[in-house]
């Protein structure tokens, strides 16, 4: 039998907020507060260039490394009090709430999703966009320009760039790393040796409808030509599941029989 979680932990959240000059204040972060045991948690957003100047970001890019070392020394309960009593202009806090928690570090999560508006969308800092593995492979293989189809949240901390997207993959051959149906995160610009890298593949079909995406581990052998040089003999594509056959090419084959589209990053969320 499954049981839920009780919320049986007492804690106090607070939200910290800025208050640039003519705007209204905005919640940039939560404190939560472990009342019994005194440990305090904190999340703050990220992309400050979105919503301030650059006098300001050098500041607030600072502010967690700042606030994380300050607990260290002071304690939880007080470095928030100090905060209480020190802060005001530009950095604000709001009063105490009350509130029962089953897991700090998941009530912090859904604090900071309902009250620091973690949804807004600031591309290639907190989301990447969403496409379909045949638009992913349009979009990144024949400089034309397709559509998102949304964007879905990246990881925290983790440095994005244009190159990045999502898609979602389907199929049991790289299981048990990619389960089918996840939402994988890819980088299109593949670079240096592609040699063990897990690259998501477009092999071509009779016709453009019929193409195929999966994702495998690009190994080749090569052996030297007669110019000094080193030349692949044989590309295989092989599965991580052993159910599965690994796909053989022959040098010749790419852009013929097949396409590197992407590397794989990570998988962002395994299916329900």
């Amino acid at each position: 039998m499954i049981r839920a979680a009780v919320a049986n932990k007492s804690a106090n959240f607070s939200l910290l907020q800025l208050a640039l000059p003519g705007k209204s204040p905005r919640n940039i972060g939560i404190f939560l507060l472990d009342t019994e045991g005194g440990r305090l948690y904190k999340k703050l957003r990220r992309g400050w260039k979105s919503i301030a100047g650059p006098e300001d970001v050098e500041i607030l890019e600072r502010l967690d490394e700042d606030f994380g070392a300050r607990i260290e020394e002071l304690g939880g309960e007080p470095f928030l009090r100090s905060l209480e009593d020190s802060l005001s202009n530009s950095l604000l806090i709001t009063d105490r709430s009350d509130v029962m928690v089953s897991d700090f570090q998941t009530a912090l999560d859904r604090l900071f999703e309902e009250h620091v508006q973690r949804t807004e969308v600031i591309p290639f800092i907190t989301h990447v966009p969403l496409y379909s593995l045949r638009a992913a492979a349009t979009k990144f293989g024949e400089d034309m320009e397709v559509e998102a189809e949304g964007w879905t949240p990246a990881p925290e901390r983790l440095k994005l760039d244009r190159h990045m997207f999502a898609a979602r993959v389907v199929g049991r051959s790289m299981e048990p790393l990619i389960p089918d149906g996840s939402l994988c995160l890819f980088h299109a610009a593949v670079v240096g040796s592609r040699q063990g890298k897990r690259l998501l593949i477009q092999r071509m079909g009779a016709t453009d409808s019929s193409a195929e995406f999966t994702v495998k581990v690009y190994t080749s052998r090569k052996v030297e030509t007669a110019e000094d040089e080193w030349g692949h003999v044989s590309i295989t594509m092989k599965p991580l599941n052993p159910e599965f056959e690994a796909m053989v090419f022959g040098p010749e084959d790419e852009h013929r029989r097949f396409r590197v589209i992407a590397e794989f990053v990570q998988v962002l969320e395994e299916p329900a």
